[in-house]
């Protein structure tokens, strides 16, 4: 047991802030390293738990979102959150409701809501969530968007059950664009100086060697 908090303070000291360029008020930490995601290989984990799962800070990232969004998005009757933002998304809900956006739903309160992963990795949504989706604007939220894999998974789920996408946000995202949706992100790779992603086919860790420290998603990472 002693090794182990010994080995998590380690990795602790690793970590680095950085700040948003659009928003000081707002932080995320990241530890420099070889790690591997679902389709790539990158060389920083980034940590947005506390983003996540703290309500001050997220209640800080759901206000930069709303400020990201305005003049891009005018309706949203729906937030679809991905990788654990439901948090997030609540407050978003929020700010969209006190702001300059305006929603279609019969109680005039947006709907904040989350696909299930089925048995064979599918996203679904049960018969009592798809009425948020069907005919509605959707706005999808995600914790971290790199190559667009999880993004595309989400789209076409809601695309198949009939909702209309208005826009992306996403607490990290190295993209602007994906097919003919616009990104908005909090965090940017210019926010973390010297971010690189690769294929793994491309990493150059790998070919010098240098063993993957860790598997990392929107929720986390596990030590290999």
């Amino acid at each position: 047991m002693e090794n182990k908090n010994i080995l998590v303070q380690d990795m602790r000291d690793k970590f680095i802030k950085f700040y948003a360029e659009n928003d000081k008020a707002i932080n995320l930490k990241a530890m420099p390293g070889h790690f591997a995601t679902s389709s790539s290989h990158v060389n920083y984990y980034i940590d947005i738990t506390n983003l996540k799962c703290r309500a001050k800070e997220a209640r800080e990232v759901a206000k930069s979102m709303q400020s990201l969004l305005l003049h891009h998005v005018t309706t949203v009757d729906t937030i679809v959150c991905m990788d654990g933002t439901n948090v997030v998304g609540a407050y978003l809900a929020e700010e969209l409701e006190r702001g300059h956006f305006s929603n279609n739903n019969k109680h005039e309160t947006v709907y904040v809501v989350e696909p299930e992963v089925n048995s064979i990795g599918q996203l679904m949504f049960r018969q009592s969530i798809r009425m948020a989706i069907e005919g509605k604007n959707v706005l999808v939220l995600l914790a971290t968007s790199t190559t667009g894999e999880t993004l595309r998974k989400s789209l076409e789920c809601i695309e198949y059950y009939g909702g209309n996408i208005v826009g992306i946000t996403a607490i990290f995202g190295t993209m602007n664009k994906i097919d003919k949706y616009d990104v908005f992100p909090v965090f940017t790779p210019n926010d973390l100086p010297g971010y690189e992603t690769y294929a793994p086919s491309e990493c150059p860790y790998c070919k010098k060697n240098i063993p993957i420290t860790g598997i990392v998603n929107g929720y986390g990472m596990s030590l290999l």
